[in-house]
């Protein structure tokens, strides 16, 4: 494998080129028109325009990015995460092209892709699912006698989706045709596939996640947990490993789990297996995520494991370097989403030029990024600016470093979600690791945020009105001096 097509843009094409890059390996980027001017495309060894900045016409569309491909002489494609990582058409495609896919088998990511058929697939080996239904829905009478049989509160999920579309969460039988004509509605729009199932809703949940890695010899590692608890809108903004929950118990019989899950798919590569604990630390199975993930830094740093590395290596049919023995946790990591969003004004997007853009440096500070100082966000896609990772030999060592990398991290022209980061950390509830999937909900709002942004400003205001009087004091010519020396000329 000598030159990759990364089928991606931004932080993730140019965190995966720079592993590349070290291997020895060229790199291919591919951009629209909108990110012309971009970082990775300038990093690349090579550049190739897809077409106009809808995802449509660009990184989505499947033929233009394996004809780059092949114009190129790239010898495989990382498609990194979002756009086309999940697609198991585009897996099967890149194949049928005599190219390596970095990734999964299409079947894989077919069965993983659709919630229903993965809960199918990991019966045979007596994983821990929440109580629901095993094929999709559309009937209200169904779904009305399956609420009655499971109790209130319900969950209503997509079969085919992600990200919070297509989800309800449902309280009384009141409110559930009403709940369901909305998931079904959102889950045909989002996926083109309106299919539901309905799950038992776990009340005080969190999210922990698995880290797989599995080569084409039959070799199948776990690289400990993620805890993504802290969400807004069913999607993550703030992640860490190791969770500050588990014990050593906990994390062998779930990463055991994990390693099951992978089985019953056969799968090759990087993947996720993404569980729900609730308050009595029962875990259930969620769903697999077939590809990198958003918040793969914070795993490598406390494993000290390159998973980048490791994907290309399996891909070129190697044996995997590392065997469960192998691996150990070592410090604490932390990772915040910078969303080009605005945490005063309920998270929507915030579109405009980077006007001032400097980012922070120093020991345990980690910034995966793929903007710089003038650009301008587009509105096409994605918000995320940054991944800001801190790492600590400590938890409480990590949090603080999170702390000081968001005050060193200079953004004007946009709003982030930098403020909020500062609020979470700063947060008992966080530091205390008392909190669960319902943090923005139960102690977040803008009002609070504001609150805690004026304490700071006030507080920068007394620090700078007492260097001033310092000073101010250091520079003045003593009075009574002044007089005695006079009367002495005198």
């Amino acid at each position: 494998m000598k030159k990759i097509l990364i089928a991606n843009r931004g932080e993730i094409a140019l965190r995966v080129m720079r592993t590349a890059k070290r291997m020895g390996i060229q790199t291919v980027a591919v951009y629209s028109e909108a990110d012309r001017h971009s970082p990775h495309v300038r990093y690349a060894d090579q550049a190739i325009c897809l077409g106009p900045p809808p995802s449509a016409e660009s990184y989505l569309a499947m033929d233009k990015v394996i004809a780059a491909a092949k114009t190129t002489g790239a010898d495989a494609i990382h498609p990194g995460y979002g756009f086309l990582s999940e697609n198991d058409v585009f897996a099967q495609k890149v194949s049928d092209a005599g190219l390596v896919f970095i990734g999964p088998n299409p079947d894989s990511i077919r069965t993983m892709g659709n919630k229903l058929a993965a809960k199918d697939a990991v019966k045979a080996f007596d994983i821990p699912m929440v109580p629901g239904t095993e094929e999709a829905i559309t009937d209200i009478g169904v779904a009305t006698k399956i609420a009655g049989d499971i109790g209130f509160p319900i969950l209503i999920k997509a079969a085919a989706g992600g990200g919070g579309k297509g989800m309800r969460i449902v309280d009384n039988m009141d409110d559930l045709a009403d709940q369901m004509a909305r998931a079904i509605s959102e889950a045909t729009s989002a996926f083109g596939d309106g299919s539901v199932f309905i799950e038992k809703y776990v009340t005080s949940p969190r999210h922990i996640e698995i880290q797989i890695m599995a080569d084409t010899h039959g070799n199948i590692v776990h690289l400990f947990e993620r805890e993504c608890s802290v969400q807004r809108r069913h999607q993550k903004v703030v992640e860490e490993a190791p969770s500050s929950v588990l014990s050593a118990e906990q994390r062998a019989e779930m990463g055991q789990a994990a390693v099951n899950v992978a089985k019953s798919c056969n799968y090759v590569g990087a993947g996720t297996v993404e569980f729900l604990l609730d308050d009595q630390h029962n875990f259930y199975f969620l769903e697999m995520n077939t590809r990198l993930q958003v918040e793969h830094p914070v795993t490598e740093l406390i494993t000290g494991v390159d998973l980048v590395e490791q994907q290309i290596r399996v891909a070129r049919g190697e044996v995997l370097s590392v065997s469960q023995e192998d691996l150990q946790i070592t410090g604490h990591a932390l990772e915040l989403r910078v969303y080009a969003e605005d945490p005063l004004d309920n998270f929507l997007p915030s579109i405009g030029t980077l006007e001032v853009y400097q980012q922070p440096s120093g020991e345990g500070i980690r910034l995966d990024d793929g903007y710089e100082e003038g650009m301008e966000v587009p509105i096409y896609y994605d918000p995320m600016l940054s991944k800001l990772v801190t790492y600590g030999a400590t938890r409480l060592e990590a949090i603080q470093r999170m702390i000081e990398a968001i005050r060193a991290y200079k953004v004007e022209g946009i709003s982030t979600t930098l403020p909020f980061g500062t609020f979470v950390c700063e947060h008992d509830a966080f530091r205390s690791g008392n909190f669960d999937t319902h943090f923005v909900q139960r102690y977040y709002s803008p009002d609070k945020l504001h609150d805690s942004q004026q304490q700071e400003r006030q507080l920068a205001a007394l620090a700078g009105l007492k260097l001033f009087l310092d000073a101010s004091r250091q520079l003045q010519i003593p009075e009574n001096q002044s007089q005695n020396w006079q009367k002495k000329r005198s």
